[in-house]
This record gives structure tokens, C-alpha cells and sequence, in this order.
């Protein structure tokens, strides 16, 4: 390995022949450039310069971002960029001066910011024109952080090739006072400005006889030499999220990432109360704290939202400035004493107790998780589900109803206590941030639930006044039907799988510790009376058709998977308006307990069931259906097929004769009835239902009308139709997310009309009668 002579300066200086008088007369020169090689972007930068008799110098960077110091002492110096933004960019001047943690920014940030990456996915370059220009200079790649003084709130240092010289520093006369207490490791990645301290200087630190050194800052340049520097890009990476009120397939999946981060923990390091450390970082992966806090601004593309994942799906991102990040909050004792400092003990805020809310070691526990961030357009908030069956499931089952204080209507009372644990969370947060932002808020099963509630009760909170959008994943049902109507204002998108069983419950069936008496035996005779009714009569004795207090919030959205034989099976998201589709998944958990439904046995069941899980079921689903609705739209198509319509509304029709068949078998036996009020009530309910057999074919004849707009799949980015495509390039840069997969495709046209008849009936003959079972289609 070749080493460069050092300057004779410098070789005199280490061999310790210095001169009894400082020497001037040296010069350094500096450029400052972007990842194409222009400077531009920072001309008219001021800068500092020291040298190593600690004589300061300024000087501002000329049009190309070019700088040099003439006649300075004997040795190298050291280049500081610290002055404030001065500018009058609403953005900047706003988080400078917020209330609450103001941001130092520098006017090198800004202008960082305002540079883009050479490369797309935000790699370092390795050909950077101006290195190539100036073949005899030093040349570094660089970060803000390196040239600024507080660094909290900027990201993590990135891999690079060309690192700033470290030896320089050594060489500085103050180095001992100025270097960083970091530890080195060699075999890790580079770490920029990371230290050079002596094993003996950090012991007696650590002995608490020798207070630790300052950090760092700066680049050191060598005296008599031309240094480029290649400055990051401070660009961050962001989910695409819609602040549309309209519902969009874009939201549908983003949310449904989201949603499932929530099972993970924050991921702070150290993960103390109160941090006695200076900083914090977040290593841990998946956890939100490193998607949003460590990885997505420093651009990493990130696709693991659960630990056991192994399917990848990537979000939608966007680049955006460093700025308007989803941004965790920076923690930095010195700068933040009133807030950060260890000695405030339990009242210390960091970014863990601001963002992550977990009371699971409270005395007083919900075992209720929720993270929240937030950027200058939304703030995000998302609700855990079912993790732990006995904690979580005991909240699940405790339905019995309690007055919802914030608003009208009653609640289930397991449900209204976790978002009553979050809710000065949340509201601690808003008090801080909250700047007028769109709340997204979303949750997976028992979280929808908690987030509906939550939901509602930030809603009537009129310190805020929010404009809230409410995203739930197979949710059960929350409030009565008087909380349902008053909570109508509230802009709720409910996503149901096809099985899931999760959504239809609490029913009247369902034992809660309140009120111990099983519904089921009421209604059990029922099912001996007409076996060969089958199924539809099952879901009619099981699940809500008796008007149980419990109500369903939200427009409804529910997946539905089509089969053509083995050849081919497509799914639609839709809208359809009956119990017989909505609440099937209940009853098919019940028909496969085979018995009464037992709390320990069927709450297991419940929670882990395929089609109530997020990355198996739920996360493909609405992936799925993105790619169907992008399909679908570019190639100007109604999200229902022909071939598909006819299957679905042979389906409807064979539900509505066998729910005649019900009705018609109750009319024959009077007797199996002690009461003539209850066999005309559930006739009157029956025929209820096959109005909504009509109405939900009402529906689908609307679906295969429609087309998809640009609104309905991309919500408020439909008006920047050039940066979706943008951002698509780098989804679709995945091959993950360009595949052909059944349920995302349009099913192809069957070969002839009798052959997509023949589909539809299991092969049976054009005009031939037949029986498809709704155990076939939900």
C-alpha cells in the first residue's frame, strides 16, 4: 500500500521540529458541489475558517461555491459552515421558531435540501464530474452534520467512498480538546467525524476524572492543497399518503403498512426513562422508530413492517426536502435542557415517550400501542391491534356498553379504555405539533376499534378542531347505533376481508362479563328446524339479523375473491350492502367450532385466523387491489370484469332463493315458534335481508360501470399526475411490485360465452339449472 508524502509543513510539525515563531504565508482553497459536480447551489455561502493558532477566519463561497484562504498559519485548518437560515421560506422560518423543539437550521441546510441525488436510489455517486476536474485536490464526501454545530435533528451519516481525512484532525493542536467521544470501529461503516480518542483519554472519562471532549466539528483541510466537496443531497423518502376525504387505493395499501408497523416497538436506543445519554438512535429493525427516525432519512427504501415478514412490499415513497419529512423529533440535552435534560427524571421527554405511546408495564395497563409523526400536510396516527391473547383478548371480549363522556351514544367499555389511555397521548402530541395537518389515523383489528373511538373523541375536541380521515382493518364493531349516528361526521373507510371474523363481533351471541347469559341458546332451536336451508339460515341464527345494539361506523369495503375454476382467481373490492357477505365471516368461525362457542377457544381463533392477518392476508389483499385499480385505470376498464359480473350475480340470486327457502320453512313450522310476534319478526327480518340482496346487485350493476379515475387511485396526487409517475418508477424499480399475480389481474376473457358460462356454473350446460352454495363465494 502507497502512502502520499505529507506536506513538509506538516512532517515537520509531527516530527516535532516546530518553529519558535509561527509561520505564515500558506494558502487552502475549497468548492463546495452537488452530486453533479456544480457549485452553484452554494454561492454566496458564509463560511469559518480556523486555523491551528485557533485564528479565526470568514469568507463568503463566490458563484461556483469556490473559497480559499490566503497567508493563514503553519498547518491545517478547519472549515465550519454554522450560519443560521436568514431566509424567509415559510417551511424554515416555521420550524425555527416553533415552540416546541425550533430546529437550528442552517442556511447549508436549505441549500443541501435543495439539491438532488445523482443517483435515483440515493446511493453515493463514484464519478463525480468535479473530481474529475480537479485531479491534483483533495476530495471528500461530505454532510451537513459535518459542517454544522447541532446535529440531533439532521439524519444519520450514509456510506460513502471518499470520507473526509481523519488524520487531519490529529494533526490539529486542540485535537485532544475537539475530538468526538465516539468510539471507532474499523470494521463498521464510516462514520465521518467519528473520533480519534486515546483508550487512556476515554478511561479517564469514564472514571469521572476528565469531563468528555466536545464533539467534533468541521472538515479539516490541508494547508497548501485544493479540497472539493461533495455535499449529500438532504433528501428524505416518505409514504405517498393521500389527505384526500375520499377514499383511495393508494391509502387502502400505504395504510395497511402502516397499520401493521404499529405491532412493532419504537426501537430507541438507549430505551431508559429518563436517557442519560446525549443521543439516541434506533437500530432496531422493523420498528417505527427506524423507518421514521434512522432509515427513511437517510433514503433507505424499507419494506419490513413485521418481523416475521418475508413477502416484501414496498410502500409508495416520495422524495421530498430533508424537511418535510414524517419527522421524529431530535433529542439533544445541551440544546434542549428545559425538555431533555436526565435530571427531569420521569417528566424527561425523548423521542420514544413523545412518538410511541405502550402502557404495558403501567400499573394501571389498557396494553394499548400507538406511534404518531408527523410533516407540514398530516399528522400520522396508527393504533395496535390483538398482539397478546389473554390481555388483549379480555379487552376484545369486554363488550358490555358504557356512555361514551365525549359525545352521544354508549361504547364497548374494552375498547372506549385503550382510547382513553391514548388520548393525552395523542392530545400531548397535538398540543405540540398540531399546525392545522389532515390526522390519518389507522388500526388493525381490536386498534381499528380503539382508533374509532379515538377518533371520534379528537373529532369533538374543539381545542383542535381537526380534519380527521379514520383508515381500519377488519375492526369489530365499537358503539351502539345512537354513537354510530352521531359519529356520521366522522370520515371512516372500513376494509373487511372476505373470511375474517373479527368485524362481525361483538354479535348477540357473544357472552360479556356484564351481561353472562349466551344469546346463542336463544336462537340454537333455529337451526333444527330447516337443515337443508344450510348455510344461509346459519348466518341468519348467528350473527346480527336480530338488530343487536352493536353497529357497524364507516363506508364499508370488503374483498371478495372470484374463482374460475383452477385456472384463474381474481378478487374485487367492493361495496355490497348485505349481512349474508358482511358478517360471513363470523359465522363461518362458528361452524368450524362445531359447538357452542367457547371465550378461551373461539377468541384464539379469532385472532388467528388467515384471513384476519394483516401480512398474510390483509397487506396482499390491499396490494392487490392497488395493482387491479392502476390496471384498470390505465387501460380505461370498470373494476369488474363481464366474465365476473355474471359469476357474482348468479351468486346473489342462488342467496336470495335460499333465503326464500328460509322464510317459506319458518311459514311451515309455526309450532318451533312460542310466540306469533317472534316468527313474524324474523320474517320481517329476512325479508329485510333480501332487500339488501337486491340493493348490493344494485351495487355491483354500478361497479361494472364504473370507471377508475386518477382521484380514485392516487386521491389528492391525482392533481401531479407527473410526480405519481415519478414516484412509480421507483416502486416499480421492485420487482416485488411489478409481478403478475391473480388477484391483482384482470381476469382474462373466457374463450366463448358458453365457456364463461360454463365457469360460472362448475360446467354445467347453457340453461341447465344449478345450485352454487354461498359457502363458494365469501
Amino acid at each position: 500500500m502507497s502512502i502520499e508524502p505529507l506536506d513538509p509543513s506538516i512532517a515537520a510539525f509531527m516530527q516535532g521540529n516546530i518553529h519558535a515563531c509561527p509561520l505564515r504565508g500558506h494558502s487552502t482553497s475549497f468548492q463546495l458541489v452537488d452530486e453533479f459536480g456544480a457549485g452553484k447551489p452554494y454561492a454566496g455561502l458564509t463560511y469559518e475558517i480556523i486555523d491551528y493558532e485557533d485564528t479565526v477566519y470568514t469568507g463568503k463561497l463566490d458563484a461556483t461555491g469556490y473559497g480559499k484562504l490566503e497567508n493563514h498559519y503553519c498547518g491545517p485548518v478547519v472549515l465550519k459552515l454554522y450560519n443560521a437560515y436568514r431566509g424567509s421560506e415559510k417551511t424554515y422560518t416555521f420550524l425555527q421558531g416553533r415552540p416546541h423543539y425550533p430546529l437550528p437550521i442552517t442556511e447549508l441546510q436549505v441549500r443541501a435540501e435543495k439539491t438532488r441525488f445523482f443517483n435515483k436510489s440515493g446511493v453515493r455517486t463514484q464519478a463525480n464530474p468535479a473530481k474529475d476536474l480537479a485531479a491534483n485536490a483533495a476530495y471528500y464526501q461530505v454532510e451537513v452534520s459535518e459542517l454544522v454545530k447541532h446535529v440531533a435533528h439532521l439524519p444519520p451519516l450514509a456510506q460513502r467512498s471518499d470520507p473526509p481525512n481523519m488524520v487531519v484532525h490529529a494533526l490539529m493542536r486542540s485535537a485532544p480538546k475537539t475530538r468526538s467521544f465516539a468510539q471507532v470501529d474499523e470494521n463498521l461503516p464510516d462514520k465521518g467525524t467519528s473520533a480519534i480518542f486515546s483508550q487512556e483519554d476515554r478511561g479517564m472519562v469514564e472514571l469521572g476524572f476528565s469531563p468528555p471532549p466536545p464533539k467534533l466539528t468541521g472538515i479539516a483541510l490541508l494547508p497548501n492543497k485544493h479540497h472539493v466537496l461533495e455535499v449529500r443531497p438532504m433528501r428524505a423518502l416518505r409514504p405517498m399518503l393521500s389527505t384526500s376525504n375520499e377514499f383511495c387505493a393508494l391509502n387502502l395499501y400505504q395504510l395497511s403498512l402502516m397499520a401493521t408497523l404499529s405491532y412493532t416497538d419504537f426501537g430507541q436506543e438507549p430505551n431508559t426513562q429518563p436517557v442519560k445519554t446525549d443521543s439516541v438512535s434506533f437500530p432496531v429493525q422493523p420498528s417505527s422508530g427506524n423507518w421514521f427516525g434512522h432509515a427513511l432519512p437517510q433514503f433507505d427504501e424499507l419494506w419490513k413492517v413485521d418481523a416475521l415478514q418475508t413477502k416484501k412490499y414496498y410502500p409508495l415513497y416520495e422524495e421530498v426536502a430533508y424537511s418535510k419529512r414524517l419527522e421524529v423529533v431530535p433529542f439533544d440535552p445541551s440544546l434542549y435542557p428545559e425538555v431533555n435534560d436526565p435530571a427531569l427524571g420521569d417528566e424527561q421527554e425523548n423521542p420514544a415517550k413523545l412518538h410511541f405511546f405502550d402502557d404495558r408495564q403501567q400499573v394501571q395497563r389498557t396494553d394499548t400501542q400507538a406511534f404518531i409523526c408527523h410533516h407540514d400536510e398530516l399528522i400520522l396516527i396508527s393504533v395496535r391491534g390483538t398482539s397478546e391473547i389473554w390481555p388483549d383478548g379480555l379487552r376484545d371480549g369486554d363488550a358490555y356498553q358504557v356512555p361514551f363522556e365525549e359525545g352521544e351514544g354508549k361504547v364497548h367499555r374494552g375498547f372506549y379504555g385503550g382510547a382513553l389511555a391514548a388520548y393525552p397521548f395523542i392530545v400531548t402530541y397535538l398540543d405540540k405539533f398540531y399546525s392545522g395537518q389532515k390526522l390519518l389515523i389507522t388500526g388493525h383489528s381490536l386498534g381499528g376499534a380503539v382508533a374509532l373511538i379515538l377518533s371520534e373523541m379528537l373529532r369533538r375536541d374543539k381545542r383542535f378542531d381537526p380534519d380527521i380521515v379514520l383508515y381500519t382493518y377488519g375492526a369489530p364493531r365499537a358503539g351502539d347505533t345512537t354513537f354510530i349516528d352521531s359519529a356520521k361526521a366522522l370520515v371512516h373507510h372500513r376494509i373487511v376481508n372476505q373470511n375474517d371474523p373479527v368485524p362481525s363481533v361483538p354479535a348477540t351471541w357473544m357472552n360479556t362479563f356484564a351481561n353472562p347469559k349466551p344469546m346463542y341458546i336463544a336462537n340454537g332451536a333455529v337451526l333444527v328446524i330447516t337443515p337443508a336451508a344450510g348455510f344461509a339460515l346459519l348466518v341468519w341464527g348467528m350473527t346480527n339479523f336480530f338488530g343487536d345494539d352493536y353497529g357497524h361506523h364507516g363506508a364499508l369495503r370488503h374483498f371478495m375473491p372470484v374463482v374460475f375454476g383452477k385456472e384463474h382467481q381474481s378478487s374485487i373490492l367492493w361495496q355490497p350492502g348485505c349481512s349474508i357477505i358482511n358478517d360471513h365471516g363470523c359465522a363461518e368461525a362458528l361452524r368450524n367450532i362445531n359447538g357452542l362457542p367457547k371465550r378461551g377457544s373461539f377468541l384464539k381463533q379469532l385472532f388467528a385466523a388467515g384471513d384476519h392477518s394483516m401480512v398474510g392476508s390483509y397487506i396482499p389483499g390491499c396490494w392487490a387491489s392497488l395493482r387491479r385499480w392502476q390496471e384498470a385505470h390505465q387501460l380505461k376498464r370498470s373494476l369488474v370484469t363481464p366474465r365476473e359480473f355474471e359469476w357474482v350475480s348468479g351468486a346473489l340470486e342462488n342467496i336470495r332463493k335460499q333465503l326464500r327457502a328460509v322464510e317459506r320453512e319458518i311459514q311451515a313450522h309455526p309450532s318451533a315458534y312460542v310466540r306469533y310476534q317472534e316468527r313474524n319478526h324474523k320474517v320481517t327480518v329476512l325479508n329485510n335481508e333480501i332487500d339488501k340482496i337486491k340493493m348490493t346487485h344494485d351495487r355491483l350493476v354500478a361497479l361494472r360501470g364504473q370507471r377508475v379515475t386518477e382521484a380514485d387511485v392516487y386521491g389528492s396526487y391525482a392533481d401531479q399526475p407527473e410526480w405519481v409517475q415519478e414516484n412509480l418508477l421507483r416502486w416499480n424499480a421492485h420487482p416485488e411490485n411489478f409481478i403478475k399475480e391473480q388477484l391483482a389481474m384482470i381476469p382474462p376473457a373466457a374463450e366463448d360465452h358458453d365457456a364463461a358460462i360454463a365457469a360460472m356454473t362448475g360446467g354445467h350446460a347453457v340453461g341447465a339449472p344449478f345450485q352454487l352454495d354461498i359457502d363458494s363465494i365469501v
